[in-house]
């Protein structure tokens, strides 16, 4: 069996981006699927999240029901607490052999802040989105650092929950049944 992509996040809203990056990456690594993991609280945003848990989900699992190579996990949300990436890795590696983490560039220049960073590479092979870097930065690196060649796309979920707030279009930024759901439970408008 091949890998199995993990790609967590926030999610406030899913985008797009989030789903082009997403197809991009299962391509490219050969995976069998992409299971998405919204975040029940991410450690660098503890104070962040506009959403409900419970939103963030509905929309994932809504952006992503009509493909079969993409899944959806509650593990995080269910769990109820800040969600570190080694303890998700524990859990999905139980299920799996094989597991590939994929986290952006930024993340990437960071990883060794994070919780259990040499444990996360034991776990799985950690595909950064390449963001255009000079490979001179890249040099060096451990292999289990695997960098894709991705699209790039600009868009991100505050500029969304931005344009929400100040009623204008976000049109064509999320799956269109995503838009409907912000729009009839009043995300990101500042009154529900």
């Amino acid at each position: 069996m091949n890998s199995i992509g993990l790609f967590g996040g926030t999610f406030d809203p899913i985008h797009i981006g989030h789903l082009i990056t997403a197809q991009s990456v299962l391509e490219i690594r050969n995976l069998s699927k992409i299971i998405f993991i919204p975040a029940y609280a991410s450690p660098l945003k503890v104070d962040f999240l506009s959403a409900s848990s419970e939103d963030r989900a509905n929309m994932v699992e809504i952006a992503i029901k009509d493909n079969n190579s993409f899944e959806f996990s509650m593990y995080e949300i269910e769990n109820q607490k800040v969600s570190y990436t080694i303890e998700t890795l524990k859990h999905f590696k139980k299920i799996y052999d094989k597991l590939e983490l994929i986290i952006g560039y930024d993340n990437f220049l960071v990883f060794d802040k994070w919780k259990s960073s040499d444990q996360i590479l034991q776990l799985a092979n950690v595909v950064v989105l390449n963001r255009k870097v000079d490979s001179s930065d890249i040099q060096n690196i451990d292999s289990r650092f695997i960098f894709v060649d991705n699209p790039l796309v600009e868009i991100n979920s505050t500029e969304i929950r931005g344009r929400v707030k100040r009623n204008m279009n976000f049109e064509f930024l999320v799956p269109p049944k995503v838009k409907d759901y912000i729009i009839q439970r009043k995300l990101y408008t500042g009154g529900k």
